[in-house]
């Protein structure tokens, strides 16, 4: 009998493809499109349903059956509020992460074994092998696509059932086998940004969730120097926006912390200033993907947002807290983002920044 496997389709070319293939290798495929959100954007369209509707394409092109499954609640109550919660505190969060961990690897994968399957894939762009018994999470094949870092909070159990079939392969490879089998996602350009935003104006769409509250831009000093419009518009390193360009000394202003107490957003001048730059980050509460650190102390690779070139840290864990000493400052810091650690190919865990003090 073949081994059934549940394929998260997106309708997009990546998880397109990753069908296909292994449909080619004899698994017994299943197409399942999950549904997240369900808003309309500013035009009144809804980008489930066109997704919807490429996947019911593509699969019909491969030849697989499909369907769709609702998780708008779980990613409401798992995703979305984090999110909006992040935002209330003056963070800088990253949903994409949790999405992964939550919804795709814990709600579908859960979904995907009680209806039968003995694996889920996706067309993430990252590869798994295993050593000593353990499931290891490498880096995809494309350096300009590869996704592990958005996968760093994935546990053994995740990832025991999990399928990458295009992590190998680079970008270029998935479009032209997408091609020449005549798959209607092939010319399909990529999703960028936030699931749930969008192509819509990052600024509106917060706006109907939280309400604005503006107050004083603030220097260094503690001299007013201009207007905020909701700190929640903002992120640590921001130049554009700010609406104080040409004031103080001529350089360009950036912002450089938030002051929730008193709703004043702190700013300085100069690309060059030592407060856009951190060489110490606390991280609370880190995963490890192999179930523990490497050690107590341990030197690696790290990177603060995805596509960040990988910077070399010393890495001390004590307790539930985590911190990673730099050997080069790395600019615009915010709390809320993901720290994730390397060794080579492998990618070890994370957690979030949860401020710049050592402990």
């Amino acid at each position: 009998m073949k081994k059934r496997v549940v394929v998260g389709m997106s309708g997009g070319v990546d998880s397109s493809v990753a069908a296909l293939l292994l449909k080619e290798q004899g698994y017994d495929v299943l197409g399942v499109f999950m549904k997240n959100w369900e808003e309309e954007d500013e035009n009144g369209v809804c980008a489930a349903t066109q997704d919807f509707e490429d996947v019911r394409a593509a699969c019909d092109a491969i030849g697989i059956p499909y369907y769709s499954v609702n998780f708008v609640k779980e990613y409401w109550d798992k995703v979305f509020s984090y999110f909006l919660d992040e935002y209330k505190r003056g963070r800088t969060p990253n949903p994409d992460v949790l999405c992964n961990s939550e919804i795709k690897f814990r709600a579908f994968l859960d979904f995907a074994m009680k209806s039968g399957a003995e694996a889920i894939a996706t067309g993430h762009f990252s590869r798994l092998d295993e050593e000593n018994g353990k499931k290891r999470l490498l880096k995809g094949s494309d350096p300009g696509k590869d996704q592990s870092y958005f996968l760093h909070r994935l546990t053994q159990e995740q990832l025991r059932p999990v399928l990458f079939p295009v992590g190998g392969m680079r970008k270029a490879e998935v479009r032209e086998i997408a091609a020449r089998n005549a798959l209607p996602t092939a010319l399909k350009k990529d999703s960028t940004g936030i699931c749930f935003i969008g192509e819509r104006n990052f600024k509106r769409f917060l706006q109907q969730y939280m309400p604005a509250s503006p107050g004083e831009m603030v220097d260094e000093s503690g001299k007013a120097v201009g207007r905020h419009d909701g700190l929640m518009y903002y992120t640590i390193g921001q130049r554009r926006g700010l609406g104080i360009g040409g004031s103080g000394d001529g350089r360009a202003w950036f912002v450089i912390g938030k002051d929730l107490e008193l709703n004043r957003l702190l700013v300085c001048q100069g690309e060059d200033s030592e407060a856009l730059y951190s060489s110490c980050i606390r991280v609370r509460k880190p995963h490890f993907i192999a179930g523990h650190a490497p050690g107590e102390r341990f030197r690696c690779m790290a990177k603060i947002r995805y596509r960040q070139e990988d910077q070399a840290c010393e890495v001390t864990v004590k307790d539930e807290e985590m911190r990673a000493e730099f050997a080069r400052p790395q600019r615009a810091v915010a709390p809320g983002q993901y720290l994730v650690l390397y060794d080579g190919e492998v990618c070890l865990g994370g957690g979030e920044v949860e401020n710049l003090e050592e402990f």
